[in-house]
């Protein structure tokens, strides 16, 4: 019988920040489109989150452009580790379109910023489930969640999916280099 050990060099403490947050694409112009833009370029000051708020409040949104640009703003403050705000904006996003894969996946990566492992795995598994533009990201956070809870084995074959579905993305590449895998027989 062959099985296959799996084992990682200590991570320690999961450094708070190293998780990947998914934002969410919205076009057409305007403050939801500036918004956007922010997320998606790593923006994590106040100022940047002022158009979300802004376009939130004077904008007419559809239902995804609201719920992206609630998601958008949660991760500009997930980024500045505000994280009950973050979920306040993921939960409502969740609310107005329940099959937006993104406003779970940051909500679970909220849960791992704050080292709540085990809690992130549903609305990492969700946003899956739902799709992502990104699910590199999730099999990333997933991973990240999984070396949390001492599961070496799962977190390198989530590390392994993110490098098959980003090749150029160095994050999961360089998880990777502190495991040894050997097969037994």
């Amino acid at each position: 019988m062959n099985r296959l050990i799996v084992g990682a060099a200590a991570l320690g403490a999961l450094l708070v920040g190293t998780q990947a947050r998914a934002s969410v694409t919205v076009i057409g112009g305007g403050l939801a489109e500036a918004c956007s833009r922010a997320a998606i370029t790593g923006k994590s000051d106040v100022r940047s989150e002022a158009p979300c708020t802004e376009a939130l409040e004077k904008e007419m949104l559809s239902n995804r452009d609201r719920a992206g640009t609630l998601v958008n703003r949660g991760v500009l403050k997930m980024r500045r580790m505000d994280w009950a705000a973050a979920i306040r904006d993921f939960n409502e996003a969740m609310r107005i379109k329940p099959d937006m894969g993104e406003a779970y996946v940051n909500r679970g990566a909220v849960a791992i910023g704050e080292h709540k492992y085990a809690e992130s795995l549903p609305d990492l598994n969700k946003g899956l489930q739902l799709g992502v533009e990104e699910p590199a990201k999730v099999y990333f956070n997933r991973a990240l969640a999984y070396e949390g809870l001492d599961d070496a084995k799962s977190a390198y074959f989530d590390y392994q999916k993110a490098v098959e579905l980003s090749p150029d993305w160095d994050a999961p590449k360089n998880e990777l280099v502190r495991f040894h895998v050997e097969r037994k027989e």
